[in-house]
């Protein structure tokens, strides 16, 4: 009987060894992650609409998006990639935006912040369909509250009237009025050997980014 009873406490006792061991364990490797940069949930291809008044106004498209939440902000990432269609008042494809990778940020629960701001990187290549104008640049912002995007990069467009270049760019969020902020309005000269070559600085826009 004695034999038994020390058997079973000493069992008992290995078995919690055991589990505490186990929970400082697990309890180290939880304190190796940085919370921080450790998504809430994740979500492999992404797809939501918008609507208004019962319209298809968004669409959105990733394959893998990344939910993050603090105590100020809130906010999702795409790291491979986002593609967003814009449609009109009457349900056409309108405008689309492509990216490499992208953010959006939006209030956290009981934050007195308000709106949301979405952040494309990469190759970012704006189209309006409607008016065949493209728009190439490498950050784009756009405020869903105050209806606009915009940039401080360089940009490339590109409309059947011609092409332009230059710094910043502003618009509505469909990309009907886009204005080129610091465009490139200078003449110079290329020298490469004996031939000297006039380019036209406003229209020269170099090699172009690659496209989805």
């Amino acid at each position: 009987m004695k034999i038994r009873h020390i058997f079973r406490t000493t069992a008992s006792a290995l078995a919690l060894a055991f589990v505490v061991y186990s929970c400082r364990s697990n309890l180290a490797e939880a304190q190796k992650l940085d919370l921080g940069k450790t998504p809430l949930q994740t979500v492999d291809d992404m797809f939501f609409v918008r609507t208004e008044n019962g319209k298809l106004k968004m669409r959105v498209e990733s394959p893998r998006m990344e939910v993050f939440e603090h105590d100020t902000v809130s906010y999702d990432l795409f790291p491979e990639g986002i593609r967003i269609f814009g449609y009109s008042e009457d349900g056409k494809l309108e405008t689309t935006i492509f990216a490499d990778a992208a953010r959006h940020d939006k209030p956290a629960s009981g934050s007195r912040r308000a709106g949301e701001v979405w952040s494309a990187f990469g190759d970012v290549v704006v189209r309006n369909i409607v008016q065949q104008e493209t728009m190439e640049t490498d950050t784009l912002y756009w405020d869903s509250e105050a209806k606009e995007i915009w940039t401080d990069c360089y940009v490339k467009m590109s409309s059947p009237s011609g092409y332009m270049q230059g710094y910043g760019m502003r618009s509505d969020e469909m990309a009907r009025n886009a204005i080129l902020m610091r465009p490139f309005d200078n003449e110079f000269l290329i020298q490469n050997d004996t031939t000297a070559v006039l380019v036209d600085s406003v229209n020269f826009i170099g090699p172009r980014v690659k496209k989805w």
